[in-house]
């Protein structure tokens, strides 16, 4: 349903865009005729991507190596992005997380989740801004969250903290700057599979599964589907939308918060002798 060259002529800035959903998300950008800026912490891993992309759309990919956690970095790295040509997208991706008991957490452990996940969107997204406001120019942001952003999530506590700030940030932002025309959205995506991901943060392989499954739809995401919405909420197309954040997540999140939800493993014969218990009460 996506027309070729959805977004020729745009200029997307993906932070943490050398593997994952944000290799996905930049692939699929520059399907629909994009150009893409990658940034991250590992250069050897943005260059594999960006090679690749070359060698696929044959269109250069730009390289900007920076720890997004520090402040002074982060503007140099957008000011060098800008002198090439001004970005139109940004989308906040970059992410770190640790499956942990809080009470066993170091405050520097704290301090490193933060840092990427919210400072880092709100360096990035201040940089780019105050560039945007100066040019008159529209653009919009897309950040990656999740649905413990409004939830909470026991053993995530740093990441559910961060999310919750970049949730803020988004619809806050998306009130003071639409008159600049430029707009801000979030996608909250539930269980698509990555390999680093994945193996920093599902214990077992029991787990695993349950996890990929538990939700009302019984899979996991595909992550097409996910860089598609992400394309979508970039594009002209998605014009109106601002300060939303979209959930795509097969429905687990509702799926698991309802105090009777745990019933769906009962089979007809429970349902029965159920039924049954209610007319002898």
């Amino acid at each position: 349903m996506f027309k070729d060259g959805l977004l020729a002529g745009k200029r997307a800035l993906i932070s943490g865009g050398g593997t994952g959903l944000g290799k996905a998300m930049g692939h699929r950008f520059m399907e629909l005729g994009a150009d893409l800026v990658i940034c991250g912490r590992r250069e050897e891993l943005l260059e594999g991507t960006a090679d690749e992309f070359a060698n696929e759309f044959g269109r250069e990919v730009e390289v900007r190596q920076c720890d997004i956690r520090d402040a002074e970095a982060v503007d140099a790295m957008v000011e060098a992005a800008f002198q090439t040509a001004p970005i139109d997208v940004l989308v906040n991706n970059a992410a770190g997380n640790i499956l942990a008991r809080y009470e066993t957490l170091s405050p520097r452990a704290i301090d490193a989740v933060l840092g990427i996940v919210l400072h880092g969107a709100a360096y990035l997204t201040l940089s780019c801004g105050k560039r945007w406001i100066e040019l008159g120019q529209a653009a919009n942001v897309l950040s990656i969250v999740t649905t413990y952003a409004w939830t909470g999530s026991a053993y995530v506590v740093p990441s559910a903290m961060g999310k919750a700030g970049a949730l803020a940030l988004t619809r806050s932002l998306a009130a003071e700057w639409g008159h600049h025309g430029i707009r801000l959205n979030a996608i909250a995506p539930g269980p698509f599979p990555t390999k680093g991901a994945w193996d920093r943060l599902l214990p077992t392989e029991d787990y695993a599964k349950e996890f990929e499954t538990r939700m009302p739809l019984g899979r996991a995401g595909e992550i097409p589907e996910l860089a598609d919405l992400a394309a979508f909420l970039v594009s002209d197309g998605a014009g109106y939308i601002t300060g939303e954040v979209v959930t795509i997540d097969g429905g687990e999140w509702l799926g698991n918060a309802g105090q009777s939800n745990l019933m769906k493993s009962m089979s007809d014969a429970d349902w029965v002798a159920f039924r049954e218990r209610q007319k002898g009460g």
